[in-house]
């Protein structure tokens, strides 16, 4: 006889059970396992292997369980223990100090978790050790009737203490058969299934807890593979956002993640800004150590109350070598919850937890905050324009820049004139009819310039229509030929848009608008290219500063070469030295892998930032011969030839140093299409080659009459230079004059050197290559010296003007030429591995001396 509810599962696998079922077996062998704790005997291997096989009706050599199943059968067990004798503990005495002793018996009773699984490495799976649970209620301060959210529950041993304190809960769990245990352990709760990591975008708007209770993965990412050591900042920072004003939250984070630590610093002074860290201290990792891992944790307290002083942090207790120490820290210097905002004390309005729960096989990225009827259409004029009267332009190189086909209602002008060259202000765009859709007030809050939304509707129009005729394109996707007729495999070009605006015009915002205008429509998956990694925070503060959350732009670095994309919906950001990855190792290319993700039919956007790093896309001729095309330009290309229906994008300031440059930009139809007399790619190369600089302008003249180009820069009207000389002190003349009468030494004895180390001789040069070096060596650096020298020199005037600016108002910006950067490559280069935990470079004037 067996009391499973899956009894007769033998046969099939765990995997083949639905998580409800499994969570249903779990809790069933976690009341078999109750009666060991509560009659005070060890849980042993024998004990569960016999409560595992009862629930499920088969052994593990079957596949119907799991050993990590079975430990958690063993937590549930904990928490059915709390629930049951946990009124009765706090009834039996007051002293904390004793309630966490007989806590820490019970929990002595549990084995130590020696079996990992794939899905407990991949999610960081684990689980808080019942003492500390206990610990981090204590430091909540758990106030009767309020709301407590855990964002990454897990298997509930942090909720039970807000149970047993009188509190609501709400909580959030992406393992699938875990969100199903909550579901059934705490039936009147609300509980999802969300990334945690973004628990403020995703969770119901209804749930705001006054108190946060958490222990999430210290460095996983829910979909990617690779190691994200910011992980628990991102879950810390997302938790403050929701987290009702004045309310606390209690984290439970790896050891380096601390205000002192300097990589996390400046993460937690921004946190400080709206929410204070009361309490730090690092935990031993023998806490950790029954659940199978002995990493060094850290205990953090934050209450939802700006600091007075954001760069002030308060003083971390050191290593708690045991939770009785923690307990005591906290009992000390742990100061009392803040009030609590009136809209954290509302009744949960969120729906039940059956309807929040869903049981796909994996766990998946649930539903982006941002619906598509959260965005309204963008309201715009069509005008006619008019060009001067006289026909003629003015005399200078640029024109001021104004929209000339359309006005938009409301739009702010861009924050800096813009101006655009005087051959592209004689024509104007067509007549749009293409309407964004964009969230409401964007436009009245200036978000998005009047220039900048004309970009959002030209892209958007360029987009509705395709390039003429039908394509054929290889399975390599490297060849592109006129289709026949009767081709079934026939694809057409959807036509692309090409944004050519300098510096200062915000072409990050601008590619930001149209992606979220495509979003709002339902085209949820976007990518995005650009020249160099160190641009993904430009690109998440771009899509931040339209309200959205910067984490759905993921960089594609994080999901390894060959691998699938694991992300439901996002824009994946990637560089064209990624791109250029071919299939290798039996791992597919990275186009390849992208196109695997965004599938054969997409239609959403790819933008090509920076795209002239695509250019000789089609190889080209120099003076050396033929060049053969670009790995990047062909990977670009590829990219567009294997989505047709995709709605290209081109960014670039400077699309092409030379016409047959441009080979990248064929969704522009250039050539082989209708709007352009240039059959094949060398027409239309040897056109504008022969035409020169003047047939180029028309080109992009022609290109804005279509609707395909813009290119607008800052006006430098009303620029006024300043040199602000820097008078050398007397102090600063000594040091000056004496650096140079000892370098005037060396030039006067270095001809007695050079003869002195048989380079020279009285008979004239033996050695003229060293000679020339031991020269050259000299001369570069006393110029390196001097030009530190005579820059440290004027730093204290630089920094005065700066100071008086400021104060003034304005916004200082400071060019620096050399960071020296590559000096301190080599410098480092040269130090053995085994001094690198004590390194000492010196890249200043005083290595020269």
């Amino acid at each position: 006889m067996t009391n499973s509810p899956v009894a007769g599962a033998s046969a099939r696998p765990l995997a083949a059970a639905c998580p409800q079922q499994t969570a249903t077996a779990i809790i069933t062998a976690a009341h078999d396992l109750l009666g060991h704790l509560a009659a005070g005997r060890r849980i042993d291997t024998p004990a569960i292997r016999a409560a595992m096989q009862s629930a499920f009706g088969a052994s593990d050599a079957t596949g119907a369980w799991s050993w990590k199943t079975a430990y958690e059968a063993v937590e549930v067990a904990q928490l059915l223990f709390m629930r049951r004798y946990g009124p009765a503990i706090h009834a039996r005495t007051a002293n904390p100090f004793e309630r966490l002793t007989l806590i820490e018996r019970i929990a002595k009773l549990a084995p130590t978790q020696t079996r990992r699984s794939e899905e407990m490495q991949a999610y960081q799976q684990f689980s808080t050790p019942l003492g500390l649970a206990w610990v981090a209620g204590f430091a909540a301060g758990f106030l009767p009737g309020e709301l407590v959210l855990e964002p990454s529950a897990g298997t509930g041993l942090l909720a039970i203490q807000a149970e047993l304190a009188g509190c609501r809960l709400a909580m959030n769990e992406v393992a699938d058969v875990r969100a199903a245990l909550l579901g059934n352990l705490f039936a009147s709760s609300h509980v999802s299934m969300h990334d945690a990591a973004q628990i403020h975008d995703r969770l119901d708007a209804a749930v705001v807890p006054s108190c946060i209770i958490m222990n999430p993965p210290f460095s996983a990412v829910l979909n990617v593979e690779a190691r994200v050591a910011d992980a628990a900042i991102r879950h810390l920072s997302s938790a403050v956002a929701r987290l009702a004003d004045g309310g606390r939250l209690v984290a439970i984070t790896g050891a380096n993640c601390a205000p002192d630590h300097k990589a996390w610093r400046g993460a937690f002074i921004r946190m400080q800004d709206k929410a204070r860290v009361v309490f730090s201290a690092v935990i031993a990792g023998s806490v950790f150590a029954s659940h199978g891992t002995t990493v060094e944790t850290r205990l953090t307290v934050i209450d939802k109350v700006p600091a007075d002083d954001a760069a002030q942090f308060p003083a971390s207790r050191g290593m708690a070598p045991d939770l009785a120490t923690l307990l005591r820290w906290l009992a000390d210097s742990l100061p009392p919850r803040q009030p609590i905002a009136a809209l954290a004390l509302q009744p949960l309005a969120a729906a039940r937890h059956t309807q929040a729960i869903k049981t796909s096989s994996k766990p998946r990225l649930a539903a982006a905050p941002i619906a598509a009827t959260s965005g309204e259409p963008l309201g715009y004029d069509v005008i006619d324009w008019c060009p001067p009267t006289d026909g003629k332009l003015s005399e200078t190189l640029y024109e001021p820049y104004t929209l000339q086909s359309i006005r938009i209602a409301g739009a702010q002008p861009h924050p800096t004139r813009l101006v655009q060259s005087a051959a592209m202000s004689s024509v104007a765009p067509p007549k749009p009819s293409y309407r964004p859709h964009l969230p409401a007030g964007l436009v009245e809050q200036g978000l998005l310039s009047d220039a900048q939304l004309e970009s959002v509707i030209y892209a958007g129009e360029a987009h509705a229509g395709h390039l003429a005729g039908s394509w054929s394109v290889d399975a390599t996707w490297d060849r592109v030929e006129a289709a026949p007729d009767d081709c079934d495999t026939a694809v057409r070009f959807r036509k692309g848009w090409f944004l050519g605006d300098g510096t200062g015009a915000g072409k990050g915002r601008q590619v930001a608008g149209i992606l979220l205008d495509n979003w709002l429509k339902g085209r949820t998956r976007a990518v995005w290219i650009s020249k160099s990694d160190k641009l993904l925070e430009d690109a998440q503060r771009d899509w931040k500063a339209l309200g959205q959350e910067p984490l759905l732009v993921t960089p594609l670095a994080r999901f390894r070469q060959g691998t699938p994309i694991r992300l439901e919906q996002g824009i994946l950001f990637t560089t064209y030295a990624t791109l250029r990855f071919d299939a290798r190792e039996n791992r597919i290319s990275r186009v390849q892998q992208i196109v695997d993700w965004l599938g054969a039919e997409f239609n959403g956007v790819i933008v090509f930032d920076e795209s002239h790093a695509m250019q000789n896309a089609g190889g080209g001729k120099s003076e050396r011969g033929d060049c053969a095309p670009s790995m990047q330009g062909r990977a670009g290309l590829r990219l567009q030839h294997a989505l047709p229906d995709a709605r290209v994008v081109y960014v670039s300031a400077t699309g092409a140093t030379t016409v047959e440059n441009l080979a990248y930009a064929q969704r522009l139809g250039l050539w082989g299409g209708a709007d352009f007399p240039f059959d094949k790619r060398t027409d239309f190369v040897a056109a504008i080659e022969a035409g020169g600089v003047a047939a180029m302008e028309v080109l992009a003249r022609d290109l804005k009459a279509l609707g395909l180009y813009a290119a607008r820069s800052l006006s430098y009207e009303g620029v006024e230079y300043e040199l602000i000389e820097h008078k050398l002190t007397l102090e600063q003349v000594r040091i000056y004059d004496a650096y140079a009468g000892a370098f005037q030494v060396i030039h006067n004895n270095l001809d007695a050197a050079l003869e002195a180390t048989n380079v020279t001789s009285s008979e004239g040069t033996l050695n003229a290559q060293a000679k020339s070096a031991a020269r050259s060596a000299f001369e570069s650096a006393k110029q390196r010296f001097f030009n530190h020298l005579i820059t440290a020199m004027k730093t204290p005037t630089l920094i005065a003007a700066i100071d008086q600016g400021l104060a003034d108002g304005h916004a200082a910006v400071v060019q620096i030429v050399s960071t020296g950067e590559a000096l301190l490559s080599r410098r480092l280069a040269d130090i053995d591995p085994g001094e690198w935990n004590d390194i000492q470079v010196d890249i200043t004037p005083r290595e020269y001396v």
